[in-house]
């Protein structure tokens, strides 16, 4: 099944590959197609990658495995490589695809990233070793020791007596009351039985009573009974057991266990083999190999010597030895190419003066003629790094798996004679350069022999000169010697003592699946009503995954897609800013170090110190990736006026580190700095955006959203959903409450008594009502402030000048009066 899957995937991504190579080289101008065009790709990318995840996580083949792995990480990478380039033409974080999803007969969940399993898998064993050791350091310092201690106020004995007997006398009352009503209707049922036997009970008129009682009763529960099917029939209310796990969903889920236990066991003997196979061909094959090497490179310097009179240079072995003149080459070819490149030194010599007449004033000609070329210039989709991969992985599948007989290998097990072509290509190599030593000094023996040639010996002053000039130390202060004794510490020193310092945290077991929401159904029709919707949840979780979480999980797409380096999650309180970042965490099996203010407060101090610990974080960050940096209510490091109550603090310590820190990141640096804010209006803006390259405005849940979330988090919680229990009024009253103040009400009202009262008194609407009005939404003028905060931020800015009609053509009559002026001062 997962073969053929692939085989279906492979197909979609070369047909894939066909028309995007197609539109690279036809540039449009309609931006409006050009959207279209970058979102088909886009979403056509993502149901390959949702495949090939699938396929990858499941299949056995350990050699397969290896390929699927490839195109998996180069799909990846070139999804981000789309969603940046639909952001500098929409200039937006957001987009929306309902009418290509409509065109295309997707679903809106079908376009959902999913998270690669192997990020967690294939470092499972890692990952569990560093939180037992962050646990036992924080059971050793003391700092994992929840505070138990629940301060109570004492109580004079006298009023606790008070307090005991007015519970007791209530409860006696309520006794007493009850015994009373008892008797009460043993009474009334006494007379009411001595009056009805004074009169003559006629059997038929009683008989059609029952009858007409139970009639009613019975055709209302089947009406009832109608009604419920008529409704699972229109898809209006689920089936029945709808939510019970079918038998067919367990056993598919220990079949998926079974596969990655056979995966382990085929990868290990896979491992075994291609040393095994090594072995035995160094030992069969080696001495032929190394025959015909030396028989090669000989035949070489005899044609050498014969074309040009002299014996050739041996390539060094920096350069690669004989492998760059011999690479995939017969004799023929290699002596049609000294021929070519004798006569190619000519005609470059030849050139060289031909260019050197050249004068300045044609440059600046040629130059002055580009110029208005690149202005008419027409959109061009840009280059990717990923697309050469991704053709390379596709060639690989077709000449090697696509029409394989695969029929004498039903276990799926590696395959012995691909293992031998690899590693004949190793042994070659390792061959040829103990070959290439021989055969150097073979060489001076011919030279000295035929030619009477001797080496000139090498002149060893300038070496000295180059070592003295390294080992002249500049002259170190008192800050220098201590950092350089700070750097030689080992990472598991430096590792406890950021965990006892509290800066090196332990992440939340929390999954990117529990931040709830729906998808905005709305969105393109608000757009082409030029009215900018509010981005919906699941359109956050997902910018989340694209910029946090893929580039932190795989290596290879961090250094080849376009870098993130820092990220913004800004919004009101109670939205789930500090979830994602834990998410982050645990989806990639990350570090997460807290550089809050509130949280350096106090440690290391002054400017040495501050170094100190930014030095230790990043050491043990880049040693321990991937990493996240967690700046919890940024804001403050960025403050336009320090408050007189947190000047104690120094809150704005990284103010001038965190550019320098984002600098010396490189794409090999698998370390995210993500910040959370709750008032970004109260920060400078202009350093606050020089910092966090990706600003993601987190909102306020919608209608939807919040219907989703009410169900989901009622049931996870214990509550069982009843006709009683109207969810679409709870999601209508609870407008502009946040995912916080959902959460805490259902907490507080489904206790554990509540929960088992729910058989014989089930839950309403109601109970959660009166609950909810002691906490304060978000109006509307707070979430007006953050549109135009995030208005003012460059990409805001762009996207509102966009919309201005000749927005750029006023930018550019800007920059051509600017340049008149300063000549005119000049």
């Amino acid at each position: 099944m997962y073969n053929k899957m692939w085989h279906q995937t492979q197909e979609a991504l070369n047909s894939l590959l066909d028309k995007e190579s197609q539109n690279i080289v036809e540039p449009q101008r309609s931006q409006v197609f050009i959207f279209q065009m970058l979102a088909t790709f886009y979403i056509k990318y993502v149901q390959i990658f949702r495949n090939l995840e699938n396929i990858y996580d499941q299949i056995v083949h350990p050699q397969k495995r290896i390929l699927i792995r490839k195109i998996l990480d180069s799909v990846m990478g070139r999804i981000l490589e789309l969603k940046n380039d639909m952001v500098e033409l929409e200039l937006t974080e957001f987009h929306y695809f309902d009418d290509i999803l409509q065109d295309l007969k997707l679903a809106p969940q079908q376009l959902d990233i999913p998270i690669p399993k192997y990020f967690l898998k294939e470092k499972l064993e890692a990952i569990k070793e560093r939180e037992k050791i962050l646990t036992q350091i924080l059971a050793e310092s003391g700092l994992n020791v929840p505070d138990m201690k629940i301060t109570m106020k004492p109580m004079p004995l006298e009023e606790a007596i008070k307090l005991l007997q007015i519970a007791e006398r209530a409860r006696q009352g309520r006794l007493r009351a009850l015994f009373m009503k008892q008797i009460y209707l043993q009474e009334y049922r006494a007379k009411q039985a001595k009056l009805l036997g004074q009169q003559v009970a006629d059997a038929a008129a009683a008989a059609v009573r029952i009858q007409k009682v139970w009639r009613g009763f019975h055709q209302c529960r089947k009406t009832e009974r109608e009604r419920e099917e008529e409704m699972v029939f229109l898809g209006m209310n689920p089936p029945p057991r709808f939510e019970e796990v079918s038998p067919t969903i367990t056993q598919a889920q220990k079949v998926d266990r079974l596969r990655n236990e056979m995966q382990v066991k085929h990868e290990e003997r896979y491992s075994e083999a291609l040393v095994t196979i090594k072995n035995d061909l160094q030992l069969i094959e080696g001495p032929d190999i190394k025959e015909n090497l030396q028989d090669q490179i000989r035949h070489w310097f005899i044609e050498c010597r014969h074309l040009t009179g002299t014996f050739p240079n041996y390539p060094d072995a920096e350069d690669g030895g004989s492998a760059v003149i011999f690479s995939n080459k017969t004799p023929e070819q290699v002596i049609d190419d000294i021929l070519t490149s004798q006569e190619d030194e000519e005609k470059n010599k030849k050139k060289k003066k031909t260019e050197k007449k050249k004068t300045k004033k044609e440059k600046e000609k040629k130059v002055v003629k580009e110029k208005p070329k690149e202005e008419d210039e027409e959109w061009k989709m840009s280059p990717s790094v990923f697309l050469q991969s991704l053709q390379e992985g596709n060639n690989l599948y077709k000449d090697m798996w696509m029409n394989k007989d695969e029929s004498w290998n039903f276990l799926q097990d590696y395959d012995p004679e691909l293992i031998r072509q690899e590693k004949r290509k190793e042994l070659e190599t390792e061959i040829r350069v103990q070959v290439d030593e021989l055969m150097r000094q073979e060489l001076k023996n011919l030279k000295l022999a035929v030619n009477k040639e001797k080496e000139l010996p090498v002149r060893e002053g300038r070496k000295r000169e180059k070592v003295s000039e390294a080992f002249r130390a500049p002259s170190m202060g008192l800050v220098s010697l201590l950092m350089l004794c700070f750097t030689h510490r080992t990472v598991e020193s430096l590792y406890k003592e950021l965990v006892e310092e509290g800066l090196l945290i332990q992440s939340l077991k929390v999954n990117l699946s529990d931040y709830i929401g729906e998808y905005s159904y709305l969105g393109t029709t608000l757009r082409h009503l030029t009215i900018e919707p509010m981005p919906s949840l699941l359109d956050v979780r997902q910018l989340i995954t694209l910029y946090g979480i893929l580039p932190l999980g795989s290596a290879t797409v961090h250094e080849k897609a376009p870098l993130v380096k820092s990220l913004l999650l800004a919004g009101p309180s109670g939205v789930g800013k500090k979830m994602l970042v834990h998410a982050i965490c645990t989806e990639t099996g990350a570090n997460l170090f807290n550089l809050s203010a509130a949280n350096i407060a106090g440690k290391y101090p002054g400017k040495n110190g501050l170094q100190m610990m930014l030095q230790a974080v990043f050491k043990v960050a880049r040693q321990l990736q991937p990493s996240v940096v967690w700046i919890q209510d940024t804001e403050k490091t960025f403050y336009k006026k320090v408050p007189n109550t947190e000047k104690q603090n120094d809150p704005k310590r990284l103010k001038k580190q965190l550019p320098k820190i984002l600098k010396l990141l490189q794409p090999d640096d698998r370390i995210l700095i993500v910040g959370t804010t709750q008032r970004p209006f109260d920060a400078e803006l202009q350093s606050f955006c020089k910092v966090y390259q990706k600003i993601i405005l987190v909102p306020r849940p919608d209608y939807a959203s919040r219907y989703v979330l009410w169900k989901q988090i009622i049931q996870r919680r214990g509550g069982v959903l009843t006709k009683a229990l109207n969810i679409s009024c709870l999601a209508k009253v609870t407008d502009g409450f946040t995912q916080g103040h959902i959460v805490e009400v259902i907490k507080n009202v489904l206790t554990e008594r509540r929960i088992r009262q729910q058989v014989r008194k089930p839950l309403t609407a109601g109970e959660f009502i009166t609950a909810i009005t002691s906490m304060s939404p978000v109006y509307k003028e707070e979430e007006d402030c953050f549109k135009d905060w995030y208005a003012k931020t460059p990409l805001g800015k762009r996207r509102a000048l966009s919309f201005t009609v000749g927005g750029k053509e006023k930018e550019k009559d800007k920059g051509k009066k600017k340049g008149k002026k300063e000549k005119k001062r000049k």
